[in-house]
């Protein structure tokens, strides 16, 4: 009995059960900075093919406030927050109806999904986004995700939808993200460099080297740095990252060496980690003496009062919070056990002797290592 041939190309790909695709406003969009039916076309047509080789397709999709300038007759992207608020409102119908139109013609159904970083921060906005997803998902809707500009301030915003996509994989459990943009790999240098040379695949994006410096496209608001950015939050997390130019977006989704290919780094993580490493909001901080930063930092060992020099903020059981060395320096972040009025009685006390003192239920860690994250070292780029 022959045994079955392997499938040709990149096994992240072809043997993904649920991917992710984040497409920017420049790839969408012609010279002119307007929707570009072509482009939607051939991407809309590109996960299509996906679909029908059985794979689940969540689509990130910028574009909403390039939609929207035309029709205000805005002739270039708009700089003050409520003329960009203005053009996501009137854009964000035109896209996702564009869009719904060209999934029609393959018996396919589309749903907005529209996030805040509330939606993610707040760990009960983050459960309902995620039965969210998995109910359009069960029922065959294609889920279209934008961040929601109409409301978004600068200062409570994602900033660009490349880290959108990358908290969206994981939140949905996808195998692979694919980045589609206007440059077609990640290079040495700026690809205007004639020295520049691409880079095929990133085993450990922790050990990249390359010069990121170079703006995105007029249009949008994403350059190379926020890629590598989603790159290391998705691999981290056991989700492989493909790095490709929106026309390769059908040979990227095969499964063909284009672009650049980022393997996962590390196993994937239990959903509140993640949240807790990249979505959440810290609370509050606790301030660690060196023996806790050790057990800690190199120990992975559970923080206990004993180990704490100081409590700064205003938080309750269950809060994020970030740990810190006396000379400020982060080392994790963790759900806290305790509200911060409890904490500075228990400061440097054993946890044997405060409950002696206050009752068996102050025997536990201040914060349990299965609720740490632990900060990790930046990718070093020139």
């Amino acid at each position: 009995m022959n045994e079955p041939a392997e499938q040709p190309g990149r096994p992240e790909l072809t043997g993904a059960k649920r991917v992710v695709v984040k497409v920017g406003s420049s790839s969408l969009t012609d010279s002119r900075g307007v929707l570009d039916p072509v482009r939607m076309e051939s991407l809309v047509d590109a996960l299509v093919a996906l679909r029908r080789r059985g794979t689940d397709v969540v689509l990130v999709s910028s574009g909403a406030m390039a939609s929207g300038m035309r029709p205000l007759r805005l002739k270039r992207r708009p700089r003050d927050l409520a003329s960009k608020q203005a053009a996501a409102a009137v854009g964000q119908s035109l896209l996702v109806g564009h869009y719904g139109t060209l999934f029609a013609r393959h018996g396919l159904t589309v749903g907005q999904v529209l996030l805040t970083v509330e939606d993610v921060a707040r760990r009960d906005h983050y459960r309902n986004a995620l039965r969210t997803f998995t109910r359009l998902i069960e029922l065959g809707v294609v889920p279209i995700v934008n961040e929601n500009d109409t409301v978004a301030t600068h200062e409570i915003r994602f900033g660009d939808n490349d880290r959108l996509a990358a908290l969206v994989a994981h939140l949905v459990g996808a195998d692979a993200l694919v980045l589609l943009s206007d440059v077609d790999a990640l290079y040495t240098a700026h690809p205007s460099n004639p020295a520049a040379q691409r880079i095929s695949e990133v085993a450990d994006i922790e050990e990249l080297t390359v010069d990121t410096s170079g703006k995105g496209a007029e249009v949008g608001t994403g350059g190379m740095e926020t890629k590598l950015q989603a790159a290391r939050i998705a691999t981290s997390s056991g989700i492989a990252v493909v790095l490709a130019a929106a026309s390769d977006v059908a040979a990227a989704l095969a499964g063909e060496p284009v672009g650049t290919l980022f393997h996962p780094t590390g196993k994937r993580r239990a959903r509140r980690l993640m949240w807790l490493a990249y979505a959440s909001k810290s609370q509050g901080e606790l301030v660690l003496d060196a023996g806790a930063v050790r057990a800690v930092a190199e120990r992975k060992a559970s923080l206990l009062p004993a180990g704490i020099v100081a409590v700064r903020g205003s938080f309750v059981a269950g809060d994020p919070v970030r740990l810190v060395g006396e000379d400020g320096a982060v080392i994790a972040r963790g759900l806290v056990n305790y509200d911060a009025a409890e904490l500075p009685s228990m400061i440097g006390r054993s946890t044997h002797e405060l409950a002696a003192e206050l009752g068996p239920q102050f025997d536990r860690e201040v914060v349990h290592r299965d609720d740490l994250v632990l900060k990790r070292r930046k990718a070093r780029t020139s």
